[in-house]
């Protein structure tokens, strides 16, 4: 059932804090000539969501000395009940040793016998953050590992009720989602035909010691990339979910795709997603063509009812922004001069700050404190 916005209460992902103020954008750069694939962290411009000024003179904060060495597709979310925030991102360099293209890389063995690891950071403050630390996704339970030819493209939303009255530590914890190809077992070398689908699993803190492997999270039968969330509770107090996927299959056109459900436990194999919208922010490609468009991120302002949804158009322009008021009627393009971005911004996520946390990073980034790592 469709809700109005009237009767809906945003609930951004990552939670805002108590007194929103300024937003936190992490993301990624698109350049193949030079090493890149690095953390870089933008701050809005006062509580305008659609100005974004570069943190350390857009040079990178974080640098992954582990695993490819290289960073993309990062995100940020906060646990609401200890305030630590995280950064996660995929391992892989593409453009290793500061050269190469799309049409030059290898995206089979990237794809085929990538890195299973996620690159994790954590921070207190948002500005001194952790040395980096791996988190292998393809983990189960029983100590094996299931036979995954990457791990693309991860977010995380916080689930208050995750575990069950009761359980030690606590019920909260983190449902991660992410991208990979699925390989069966008895083909250690991934030579059978696969496809790229959306796994899930859950963390109390992206620490190997925390994290249970869950499974399929979207299967359509052939490629789906770099799914993106958020979430509105309805007047009756339910929450809504939304998510936002690259489909890569073969119907031409079918680009980023909008889709929502009303299941409390909107991970679980018996969710049902309703779909809103396809072929989102076709016309910001210079062709027109929905699958030149990838690495939707989503997130809302605390300031008003809109929703914003960036997409990322490749090979290497980066960023455009779609918003809407009502999610369940889709999205729309926001044709502004005023906004503004870095060129070659890519595939990252936002998240909300308080005051306090807004004046910190200012200041920091005044006093160089944001100087590469």
């Amino acid at each position: 059932m469709s809700q109005s916005p009237t009767d809906q209460t945003i609930v951004p992902q990552p939670q805002a804090p108590a007194d929103p103020y300024g937003y936190l954008l992490v993301h990624f750069i698109e350049d193949p000539e030079h090493y890149a694939e690095r953390i870089y962290l933008d701050r809005s411009d006062g509580d305008d969501v659609e100005r974004w000024i570069p943190l350390n003179g857009g040079k990178p904060v974080l640098t992954s000395p582990l695993g490819t060495k290289g960073v993309r597709d990062p995100y940020l979310t906060r646990n609401p009940e200890t305030g630590r925030v995280y950064i996660i991102a995929t391992d892989l360099q593409v453009f290793a040793g500061g050269h190469g293209s799309d049409s030059h890389s290898d995206w089979w063995g990237f794809s085929h016998h990538g890195s299973t690891d996620l690159i994790i950071w954590e921070s207190d403050d948002l500005v001194h953050w952790s040395e980096p630390r791996a988190l292998d996704v393809s983990a189960l339970p029983d100590g094996g590992h299931a036979s995954l030819g990457m791990a693309w493209a991860p977010e995380a939303l916080w689930v208050a009720d995750y575990y069950p009255e009761g359980t030690p530590g606590g019920r909260g914890a983190f449902v991660l989602y992410w991208s990979s190809k699925v390989f069966e077992a008895d083909d250690p070398d991934h030579t059978a035909e696969s496809y790229d689908r959306v796994l899930w699993g859950a963390t109390r803190d992206f620490t190997n010691s925390t994290f249970e492997f869950g499974g399929t999270f979207i299967d359509r039968g052939h490629p789906t990339i770099d799914t993106t969330m958020l979430q509105r509770r309805a007047a009756d107090g339910h929450i809504r979910t939304y998510r936002a996927t690259k489909d890569n299959g073969p119907v031409p056109g079918q680009g980023i795709w909008l889709d929502a459900t009303d299941a409390p436990r909107w991970w679980e194999p018996d969710a049902k997603w309703e779909v809103i919208q396809e072929g989102v922010g076709a016309e910001w490609a210079p062709d027109g063509r929905a699958g030149g468009l990838e690495g939707p991120a989503l997130f809302s302002s605390h300031t008003d009812d809109r929703t914003f949804m960036f997409v990322d158009v490749i090979p290497s322009i980066g960023y455009r922004p779609m918003v809407t008021s009502d999610p369940d009627h889709g999205f729309d393009y926001l044709r502004d001069d005023h906004f503004y971005m870095a060129p070659h911004t890519k595939h990252g996520g936002v998240m909300s700050l308080s005051r306090a946390e807004y004046d910190r990073i200012v200041a920091a980034d005044a006093a160089g404190e944001f100087a590469e790592r």
